[in-house]
């Protein structure tokens, strides 16, 4: 018999300890292969590709991204794991191999206890909040001499790597965006250009362009921006037209309605036209003169059918442009040329605005049109000698930059997993599921211990660990092993998450596979 509808497929059911035996064994092999390249003594994962090619690695969501395991609970253990790594690596960027033996660590706790789901599930969230306090009232703020040791330990204590990302974000300031490619030789290094961030991510995964199919990557593109709504494909003809004859990608920013838009995919799936397309960036108010602001800089002239613009009279001449646009699902960069003398009468003009302006909502708008429109792109070449060096090297720098942005964001707290052990230290558990969470959130400090091959010490000291590279109890920060506190509270967010998700299941259901049929 043929199963052709998923509907169709025969399931297997498994209930209670079972069930939960089986997630649980799933849930430790992901773990063992996640854990070992936690901290400055991690290891390397050496795994095999869909092609048989060996890959090299150290990043945590890449390792458990490889990993497929044939029985299909104790693959749904895995997966759902995975899932609190990849959505931490989304958020902050980093913090995925943390997160998963948080969550490890939390479910194996959980397990130990008899007490009833809902006071646990509570607690967690209790648990949760004060742990977040807690990290907030010992975060500082990074200075510049801190935040090459961020990217350092990021990178996995690369020193050179570390330099490189600490030296971009230096050159480009808090607001500023830091990019990475690959070089075009086997050195390593960053250049700057003139660029600018704006808050429109990716509308549909058909208009990715790289190979991860999480970005929408286009070379010297044309600029297209239309307050109004395009509802008809036929309202941009000429331009697409315009942007056929010249074999130059487009960019377009606006509110696309269904039909124009799958047009735009299809053609853009066909190879047609090389196209992405970003809403409108800004809020309410502050929209028209985000959208101006965009518009100044790459020179394109704004389309608007309430100022009487006719759509179908749309011309190339309207089009700006810049020298790369890239998009992922939260923002869309923009490298142009140099700033123009119109866009630096524009950034004089919103500096005297916020110098009056006593509104603190408003005055915070207009800081961040000055963010947009001063924001500098630093890209870091990144060289090796070989496709299987670049490749791990490459996903150290992704971590580094990521995990530096982040302790720019929200600061940074002592590393090696001790901000979290001294949180499970200083806060009193109230309940069952706090006292379950606190004992839980030792688990990365011991792992890092473990990894370095050194004896489990545990110092009572606030901001004290074990330094792994020579053994000794130490002053953390000053020390420079620091982990941002996005990245901390945002693993411990995602592992608490997952945990609560499987704690509460009582029946699995699961594909019945060949070979299980069979038997």
């Amino acid at each position: 018999m043929e199963y052709n509808n998923p509907s169709e497929i025969v399931k297997d059911l498994s209930f209670g300890a079972d069930a939960n035996n089986k997630i649980m064994i799933g849930v430790g092999k992901l773990t063992q292969a996640v854990k070992s390249t936690l901290g400055a003594s991690g290891k390397c994962v050496i795994y095999e590709d869909s092609l048989g090619k060996p890959v090299i690695t150290k990043d945590g969501v890449t390792v458990a991204e490889s990993v497929i395991l044939f029985d299909p609970l104790e693959n749904i253990g895995a997966t759902l794991l995975k899932e609190a790594a990849k959505n931490t690596v989304k958020e902050a960027g980093d913090g995925t191999t943390t997160a998963t033996v948080l969550a490890y660590s939390l479910l194996k706790n959980c397990k130990k206890e008899k007490y009833n789901i809902r006071d646990i599930k509570l607690g967690l969230q209790t648990g949760l909040f004060k742990i977040n306090n807690y990290l907030d009232k010992i975060s500082i703020d990074v200075k510049h001499d801190k935040l090459k040791d961020v990217s350092t330990i990021s990178a996995n204590n690369d020193n050179i790597l570390g330099s490189i990302i600490a030296d971009a974000y230096n050159k480009v300031g808090k607001n500023g965006v830091v990019l990475m490619e690959e070089s075009e030789t086997e050195k390593t290094y960053y250049e700057n250009v003139e660029g600018v961030q704006f808050d429109s991510g990716l509308k549909s995964n058909h208009l990715t362009t790289n190979e991860n199919k999480d970005k929408s990557i286009l070379e010297n593109p044309y600029v297209l921006i239309v307050a109004s709504p395009i509802t008809n494909i036929r309202k941009i003809q000429a331009v697409l037209e315009h942007i056929i004859k010249t074999k130059r990608s487009l960019l377009i920013v606006a509110s696309v309605d269904q039909q124009p838009m799958s047009a735009l995919l299809t053609n853009k799936v066909k190879g047609n036209i090389r196209v992405n397309v970003v809403d409108l960036p800004g809020f309410a108010s502050t929209k028209r003169d985000t959208i101006e602001d965009l518009a100044c800089l790459t020179g394109a002239k704004i389309i608007d059918e309430q100022l009487g613009d006719d759509l179908d009279l749309i011309q190339p001449e309207v089009l700006g442009e810049c020298l790369k646009s890239i998009t992922d699902d939260k923002n869309t960069v923009l490298t142009i040329e140099e700033v123009n003398e119109d866009a630096k009468e524009r950034i004089k003009s919103v500096y005297s605005k916020i110098e009056t302006e006593t509104n603190a909502f408003i005055k915070n708008k207009l800081e961040q049109r000055i963010a947009m429109l001063t924001g500098s792109v630093a890209i870091i070449k990144v060289g090796a000698n070989s496709k299987v060096e670049l490749k791990e090297k490459k996903d150290r720098v992704e971590d580094a930059i990521y995990a530096t942005k982040a302790a720019l964001q929200e600061g940074i707290v002592p590393g090696g997993g001790v901000a979290l052990l001294n949180a499970s230290q200083k806060i009193k558990p109230e309940n069952i599921g706090e006292e379950i969470l606190l004992n839980s959130i030792k688990y990365p400090y011991s792992v890092i211990i473990e990894n370095a091959g050194l004896p489990y010490i545990e110092s009572n000291k606030k901001g004290f660990g074990i330094n792994v590279v020579n053994g000794k109890e130490t002053n953390m920060l000053k020390a420079g092993i620091i982990d941002p506190v996005l990245v901390t509270k945002t693993a411990l967010k995602n592992a608490v998450s997952v945990v609560s998700t499987i704690i509460s299941a009582d029946c699995v259901i699961s594909n019945m596979r060949m070979n299980a049929g069979d038997k």
